[in-house]
């Protein structure tokens, strides 16, 4: 689910929302186009698009997040990464406006990121993809100033059996001369453009200026422009003239680009900082891994503790149940006793002897009693039989 944060108009076909993902409050935009309207040539562009977008994963290229299709209204939502920074082409105008150029070490950083989105575009493995629309407009900025390539609505991929593509596509002021006169054309037009651009962002102003497209045209396949600010080193301005050549063969290719100083010096600092954040993020991990290692081994000690102290209550508890066990035993023996004694102080032929803790019970009283009793009897029966004797004796 998202939350739709603010939209603008891309034309006839759509808008671009600016959204927000409620799993986690992540900032995207979504490219919502209405293909009911569109011909079968164009949606078979927006196929291409789709599909060229899922397979570029680069930090240079805006990321392609998924595609959300509504059948029912007959429009597609393409939800791809967002960039705090806006678009080349605002900044450009920007400085213009406030007559401020663009420091020549910020040019070839942005050029060397450029070069390596070209690289990656043109060196797939299923087939070199020409971007066919680069201009300040479709290069973004992140929230670091890092550049990204984006929008490949006019994107072709070209496979081993097609080098080259035929339609005339692309923004006039970018476009390659070979483009222009609507010849064949591969990579090397989308190393054009890019020239265009970076001459653009350093003078403020396309390399190609004309006041109608037939002027321009003919400005375009002369190749002749105008030397940047002299602000601007010559290294900057040859690499411009290897980008910007009228004949595809001489022009440079995107590896020729990377072999510039400049450009490699700038890569290889790049690639040690990446290499510094992900052992930078490696150690973190292993801190954090650490970290719960350590709780874990001493939420261990406490249940350890825990339990020792349950077994030492239990063995204490084993214990007094032991005692009384034993007390029990003594006290169903002294019963034993007392009942055994009692009878035999019941019985007149065996001699009372009561035990010192018999004495003191109403039983050996009771007993006593009962003796005397006894003995009375006994007494009296002696005196009747010798009164019966005398009796019969005088008789």
């Amino acid at each position: 689910m998202v939350k739709v944060i603010s939209n603008t108009s891309i034309g006839s076909f759509g808008y671009v929302y600016k959204i927000k993902r409620k799993s986690d409050n992540k900032i995207l935009v979504w490219k919502e186009l209405n293909y009911a309207r569109m011909t079968e040539k164009e949606k078979q562009q927006l196929v291409s698009e789709v599909n060229i977008l899922k397979d570029l994963n680069h930090p240079n290229i805006v990321r392609y997040y998924d595609r959300i299709i509504d059948k029912q209204k007959g429009k597609i939502y393409i939800v791809m990464e967002y960039c705090e920074g806006g678009d080349m082409g605002q900044l450009i105008k920007k400085c213009k406006k406030n007559n401020d150029y663009i420091a020549e070490d910020v040019i070839w950083k942005i050029f060397m990121q450029l070069a390596l989105a070209l690289k990656e575009c043109h060196h797939k493995s299923q087939g070199k993809i020409l971007h066919r629309d680069i201009k300040p407009g479709n290069i973004f900025l992140d929230s670091n100033t890092n550049v990204k390539i984006g929008d490949f609505g006019l994107s072709k991929i070209l496979s081993d059996e097609s080098q080259y593509a035929f339609t005339h596509v692309g923004t006039p002021y970018y476009m390659s001369p070979e483009q222009i006169v609507d010849a064949r054309y591969n990579e090397k037009s989308d190393i054009w453009s890019a020239g265009c651009v970076l001459y653009e962002i350093a003078a403020l102003k396309p390399p190609f200026q004309a006041v109608n497209q037939f002027s321009l045209a003919a400005k375009i396949r002369a190749g002749k422009f105008e030397r940047l600010p002299l602000r601007y080193s010559e290294e900057l301005q040859k690499v411009l003239e290897s980008m910007l050549r009228t004949e595809p063969t001489q022009r440079a290719d995107i590896e020729e680009i990377l072999r510039v100083p400049q450009i490699a010096l700038r890569v290889d600092e790049k690639n040690l900082k990446e290499k510094y954040y992900n052992l930078k993020k490696k150690e973190e991990a292993l801190v954090e891994r650490e970290q719960k290692i350590m709780e874990a081994e001493k939420q261990l000690e406490e249940e350890k503790q825990h339990l020792e102290q349950k077994e030492k209550e239990f063995m204490q508890l084993e214990a007094s149940f032991s005692r009384n066990s034993t007390d029990t035993t003594k006290d169903n023996s002294l019963h034993f006793a007392h009942d055994k004694e009692n009878h035999n102080a019941l019985n007149i032929d065996k001699p009372l002897i009561p035990s010192d803790q018999l004495k003191k019970t109403s039983t050996y009283k009771n007993m006593k009693i009962l003796d005397a009793r006894k003995r009375y009897i006994t007494v009296q029966k002696g005196k009747e039989h010798n009164a019966f004797s005398n009796k019969r004796y005088h008789d």
